[in-house]
Parts: C-alpha cells; sequence; structure tokens
C-alpha cells in the first residue's frame, strides 16, 4: 500500500459477519467525498470475495486486500 494515501475514516468491522461488513462499506462511502479513501478492518474470510466483488460492482477502487494474522484489512478509494 502506498504510504502516501490519506484515509478519510477507518471502519472497524471486526466481529461482523456477512453482509454487514459491505453494506457497513457502502453505507460510509456514501458519506465521503469522491476520491476519498477509506480502510477497515474486518474479521470475516468472506470479505476476501465479498470486497473485490462489491468494489468492481460499484466502480470503486480496491487499493489493497491483505490478512494478517486473523485480521482482514483492506482500503478503499470512493471513484463515484
Amino acid at each position: 500500500m502506498d504510504t502516501n494515501i490519506s484515509i478519510k475514516e477507518t471502519l472497524n468491522l471486526e466481529g461482523l459477519l456477512c453482509p454487514i461488513p459491505v453494506v457497513k462499506l457502502s453505507n460510509a462511502v456514501k458519506n465521503i467525498d469522491v476520491g476519498d479513501i477509506i480502510a477497515a478492518t474486518a474479521t470475516d474470510a468472506g470479505v476476501m470475495m465479498d470486497i473485490p466483488a462489491w468494489c468492481k460492482s460499484t466502480g470503486n477502487d480496491l487499493i489493497s486486500l491483505d490478512k494478517e494474522d486473523r485480521i482482514f484489512r483492506f482500503v478503499v478509494r470512493r471513484v463515484k
């Protein structure tokens, strides 16, 4: 991940099961400006498939998605 990225909002989605992480991300994206970035953490392994699919279907940009121990981290930029 680019260290020059400025995070507009951070979401803690840990402990939430599908589809709630995607729903909360979708709602949060509506409250930031185009070009702004959201970073999030989650514990549901479903985000590894759900977040890229959501980004593809909505046209938003998935900057990164990785796993460290049992925590999934992802960063999304609002495109439209």
